[in-house]
């Protein structure tokens, strides 16, 4: 089965993703990571090395690599939908999954994970205000994008995998 994450940082998809595809024997691939890994670099370093688009470039890269072989759950980045070769690529793998929550929560669990500020860059004006503004432009993108959205809440990562799993198994 091909399944992929899509949702804004911090709305639980390589947490989320991890747990689906044990539940599913499946492989799992996070798009941050592959990148980080082939590029020696966390994804703020690629960013201040080679700006937005550069990193941008690599993503798209890494969605191709991941997309390449079936039986995955792919978890990529929030702004991978930004793009809409990106767009047709993961809708055309796999049921899309977009794991959905309102700007204070995710603005509350970046705040708490303290690898997030280290490995990511800001995209705007940094804080709530920067959730909001992005969430803003790319919420069209990930409803145009997604076969089925899972609102996170404050659920826990093992509901909203069950949410999923019940949902695919509806499906046949």
């Amino acid at each position: 089965m091909n399944v992929v994450l899509i949702g804004y940082r911090g709305s639980g998809k390589t947490t989320v993703g991890r747990l689906l595809a044990e539940e599913l024997d499946a492989a799992f691939i996070d798009t941050d990571e592959l990148i980080a890994h082939m590029a020696g670099q966390t994804i703020a370093e690629i960013f201040a090395a080679e700006g937005e688009r550069g990193f941008r470039e690599r993503e798209s890269n890494a969605i191709r690599m991941a997309t390449a072989k079936p039986n995955r759950v792919i978890s990529v980045g929030g702004g991978a939908v930004e793009s809409a070769d990106n767009r047709k690529r993961l809708r055309g793998y796999g049921t899309v999954v977009w794991l959905e929550a309102p700007a204070s929560i995710l603005w509350k669990r970046i705040q708490a994970d303290p690898a997030s500020g280290a490995q990511r860059p800001n995209l705007a004006s940094g804080g709530l205000a920067e959730v909001e503004e992005v969430l803003a432009r790319r919420v069209p993108l990930y409803a145009e994008t997604a076969h089925l959205v899972v609102r996170v809440g404050d659920g826990t990562p093992r509901r909203v995998m069950s949410d999923i799993q019940e949902w695919l198994a509806a499906q046949g």
